[in-house]
């Protein structure tokens, strides 16, 4: 690392370009500075670019960090999202630093040396304390560590040029001020959080701690002595039991399972199985041993398993088709879908007469040959694509509460998976069947067939690649499927979703729709009312302490940490309970890779600690009301809206007025200025 980036060392005015570059930027700054507000923008340029010329010095970053108060005060960040650097979001540090913007890299990067600043005392910032400036900066290192201890791919250089060093040079100045111990730290947290959601796609985590191990590893980085908890996660992969510890490869470890009796395979099985239900994460050792039982000892089949007595019953009950689904889906390359079987198994869901012979098919199925290619391009050769495809089938089944978006505008259709394989497995067998044997699906909508090959078109631009291999398979269906249900609805008043939903998710979404948006307006409209019913249809306290029976689709304004709106989305109320602490709560589903979310104005989605089951979000109740839009009611069951106390109502329409219906309230009831937005 560089000298000359570390506080205390060689000044950077002995560098005569550095001095040169500073005294352009100082005076670009007070120029900024004594500007009156109509002109700022106007002074804003030649301080962009003096900043660009400076983090291209050696010691520009420490210069920069000793002028973060001063291009604070002057107004640089006015107008921008980081002029509240409290509702900044680590995730978008690092994409907006290779966004290739020279703009957008400059005011990142700034804005971090800014927060070096806020860490270490230097100067006090209104909106951010200390602590949550080191805590933010720890996150940000965490998510991007490969950029502290590799150099630029040659992609990345020729896309970024000299950028592409810059932000290498930013982010060891970052670490090495803030230190690597709490970047660890930050990522062990991090890794953990998402765990706990149990996602079907791990493949980033993997990455992550595949990385970690190695730089552990290497003497020449240097990690700190925090960060202990990854251990846990490492020999979950690596060396999760003493005939794997020092990572032999596959091959060799099915050697020595072949010398093994059986005692030492039940305690390789026992180990196994307690690595896996700890992290839902599976090694390929895991994958490796559960073929060789299959293969020479099934007995130890339930254990390697970690089942719960129904996963033993059922396994006890259809031996030879997990014992199959095993020798065909199973691999190291597609450890992970274990995880899937064993849940599948858990869930009893082998007892419900369609799933077997369903699964039969699956097993033969013949691919098409256009499927065939798409599974290939996305996962490669190995194992068959038909193998993977079942892989993915198994964690579908095993973890539908896993089912994630990837980054693509498809949450409807990632919803419709989801509720498939959580309350209508079978129907999700056969979906597969049809996409992959024929390439095409058919549902009906209104009595009339819609072909997913007909359709002129969904709501993503393009086929997505980033998803697991049944979402790989299906989304490009359902996504035409659905914007031709949507299409069939035009001309009709109100929310095409009323008649929508039913139709594409199944007879269990309720037929009576509410919504608290002027679709031609987008004004909020009957509020007292909506909530009023949305407590009578899910509150226990006034539905007749009638719990959920089925999930139900539903809509939210999704809002940012500083409680503006976002976008609409799709999710899905699984049921609404008390949690441990007595505090009504909805536990819903959310499609978008990530349930934990901070939604503004102290409405933090949470996904553990409030007895969510893996895979769920949560909020308090009247939370929850507060960004919700749409939601789906049965009619003959109309529950006490009458009850619903006004203090409570009061409390959700102030969450909505401080937040995403600021602008949206009607004219007799508008308490924040603006007017009109765009429709739902």
């Amino acid at each position: 690392m560089d000298a000359s980036s570390t506080e205390g060392d060689s000044s950077p005015a002995q560098d005569p370009a550095l001095t040169s570059r500073l005294a352009q930027l100082d005076h670009a700054t007070a120029a900024l500075r004594d500007a009156p507000s109509f002109t700022k923008n106007s002074k804003v340029r030649r301080v962009l670019d003096s900043l660009h010329r400076v983090l291209a010095q050696k010691g520009g970053c420490a210069a920069i960090r000793e002028r973060a108060a001063e291009l604070d005060g002057a107004g640089l960040f006015e107008g921008t999202d980081w002029s509240q650097p409290d509702i900044l979001v680590p995730g978008f540090v690092g994409p907006s630093l290779r966004s290739g913007q020279n703009d957008t890299v400059v005011l990142e990067a700034t804005s971090e040396l800014r927060l070096v600043a806020i860490a270490a005392g230097e100067f006090t910032h209104p909106a951010i304390s200390a602590d949550d400036a080191r805590r933010f900066l720890s996150q940000v290192l965490a998510m991007n560590l490969e950029v502290l201890f590799t150099p630029p791919s040659e992609s990345e250089r020729v896309r970024l040029g000299r950028t592409a060093y810059l932000i290498r040079d930013l982010f060891a100045y970052v670490a090495e001020q803030i230190g690597y111990d709490s970047v660890l730290d930050e990522l062990v947290e991090e890794i953990w959080r998402i765990l706990r959601q149990r996602p079907i796609q791990v493949e980033q985590v993997t990455s992550m701690v595949t990385r970690i191990a190695i730089y552990r590893d290497d003497p020449s980085v240097d990690l700190g002595n925090s960060g202990q908890g990854l251990d846990r996660l490492i020999t979950a992969l690596f060396g999760t039991t003493d005939s794997c510890r020092e990572d032999p490869g596959v091959d060799v470890y099915r050697s020595r399972l072949e010398n093994m009796d059986a005692g030492a395979l039940q305690f390789e099985a026992g180990g196994f199985a307690r690595a896996m239900h700890d992290t839902g994460l599976v090694s390929p050792y895991h994958a490796t041993l559960v073929r060789f039982l299959v293969e020479n000892n099934s007995y130890g089949l339930p254990e390697a398993l970690g089942l719960s007595e129904t996963g033993r019953i059922s396994l006890q009950r259809y031996p030879e088709l997990v014992h199959r689904l095993v020798l065909e889906a199973v691999h190291p390359e597609t450890a992970q879908c274990l995880y899937g079987l064993a849940l599948m198994l858990d869930r009893g869901i082998l007892h419900q007469p369609p799933i077997v012979p369903s699964l039969w098919r699956q097993i033969a199925l013949k691919l098409s040959p256009a499927v065939r290619e798409r599974m290939t391009l996305a996962f490669g050769p190995s194992p068959d694509p038909a193998s993977r495809l079942l892989g993915g089938l198994l964690s579908m089944l095993g973890q539908p509460l896993g089912v994630g978006q990837g980054d693509n505008p498809t949450c409807q259709s990632a919803r419709a998976l989801s509720m498939w394989a959580y309350n209508d497995p079978d129907y999700l067998l056969q979906m597969v069947v049809w996409a992959a044997r024929d390439g095409e699906i058919v549902m009906h909508f209104e009595g009339q067939p819609l072909s997913s090959t007909d359709s002129v078109g969904g709501v993503a631009t393009s086929d997505p690649i980033d998803l697991d291999p049944v979402s790989l398979l299906l989304v490009p269906h359902l996504d035409r499927i659905y914007a031709e249900m949507v299409r069939r609805c035009a001309g009709r008043p109100g929310d095409p979703h009323r008649w929508v939903n039913p139709e594409f998710h199944g007879w269990w979404a309720a037929r009576e729709f509410h919504i608290n948006v002027d679709v031609e307006t987008g004004k909020l409209i009957d509020l007292d009312d909506f909530l009023r019913q949305f407590h009578a249809s899910y509150h226990p306290a006034y539905n007749g302490d009638q719990p959920l029976i089925h999930p139900q689709p539903a809509g939210v304004a999704v809002t940012d940490s500083a409680a503006r709106y976002v976008g609409w989305h799709a999710i899905t109320i699984l049921r609404v309970a008390a949690d441990p602490d007595g505090v009504m709560r909805v536990y819903f589903f959310n499609p978008n890779n990530d349930s934990g979310q901070d939604w503004g104005d102290g409405v933090v989605v949470g996904t553990a600690g409030n007895g969510e089951r893996a895979g769920e979000g949560s909020l308090p109740f009247d939370q929850f009301a507060s960004r919700l839009y749409i939601f789906h009611a049965d009619p003959l069951e109309n529950g006490e809206p009458e009850n619903v106390p006004a203090e409570d109502i009061d409390r959700i329409i102030g969450f909505i007025e401080r937040s995403w219906g600021a602008d949206r309230m009607p004219a007799d009831t508008v308490t924040a200025e603006g007017s009109g937005d765009s429709n739902p």
